[in-house]
């Protein structure tokens, strides 16, 4: 699978199951997808249990491209193998680790943002107008599956900056933080997807204009952004702690 595949992949997510009619490769891929966009609704919980026969069962594939989606994700931090007893999701990521990687995305995404300003193609501009123009139409949707769905394209939408700044390593440095996973994992609230499209569309403006400053400030803000709307979970969660102890 070349790097565009890879890239469009995460836009031909499919929430509500995977059809048969696949390659193995292909139809792991598509359970892969469809279990990224299960975490991000939270329709599976953290620290649930996850069983390959169910899942088999519930999206209609044999077991086979279940234990290589699993697999996959355990080897990426994303599930955990319990002996005899099958998976386990994550809890949620911690303040410090959120805070750990806001500041690694501040380093890397507005380089990645004024590089592909400078160097991506027409082609990879009109892929970025085409993922905003998808997360339009999930943006308008209702429910948790809409939003993992929404998620799955945002990261999708990175991923590309990433790609058309033509430097590998930041894309496999930004990919492995997983960060739109553990992100929407947080919080399940329709105002993120609207002010994210409007964030993503000012970077996708000055990348189409060829302008590498505008750019990388359009993405520095929108990261910022993004870690103030997720940052308040965190505060909330030790107000209302300590109001706990308190009582």
């Amino acid at each position: 699978m070349d790097d565009e595949a890879m890239s469009a992949r995460g836009r031909g997510a499919m929430p509500g199951g995977v059809p048969p009619e696949r390659s193995r490769g292909r139809l792991a891929d598509e359970v892969y997808d469809t279990l990224l966009g299960q975490l991000m609704s939270l329709r599976i919980e953290p620290g649930s249990r996850v069983t390959i026969d169910v899942l088999a069962r519930e999206l209609g594939v044999s077991q086979t491209p279940i234990r290589d989606a699993l697999n996959r994700m355990e080897a990426e931090g994303l599930v955990v193998r319990v002996p005899h007893a099958g998976y386990r999701i994550p809890p949620q990521i911690t303040r410090n680790r959120f805070e750990d990687m806001l500041e690694i995305r501040l380093l890397l995404e507005p380089a990645a943002a004024r590089r592909s300003a400078e160097r991506a193609s027409l082609e990879q501009v009109a892929g970025l107008q085409r993922m905003l123009e998808e997360m339009a139409e999930l943006d308008e949707g209702n429910g948790r599956m809409a939003y993992g769905a929404f998620g799955l394209r945002d990261a999708a939408f990175h991923d590309l900056v990433a790609l058309s700044a033509g430097n590998q390593v930041i894309r496999e440095a930004l990919a492995r933080l997983h960060t739109h996973v553990h992100l929407f994992r947080l919080l399940h609230d329709t105002q993120v997807t609207h002010l994210a499209m409007a964030e993503h569309e000012e970077v996708l403006a000055a990348i189409a204009a060829r302008d590498p400053d505008a750019a990388a400030y359009a993405m520095r803000r929108h990261i910022l952004r993004s870690g103030e709307r997720f940052r308040r979970l965190f505060d909330e969660a030790k107000d209302a702690e300590g109001m706990a102890v308190e009582a």
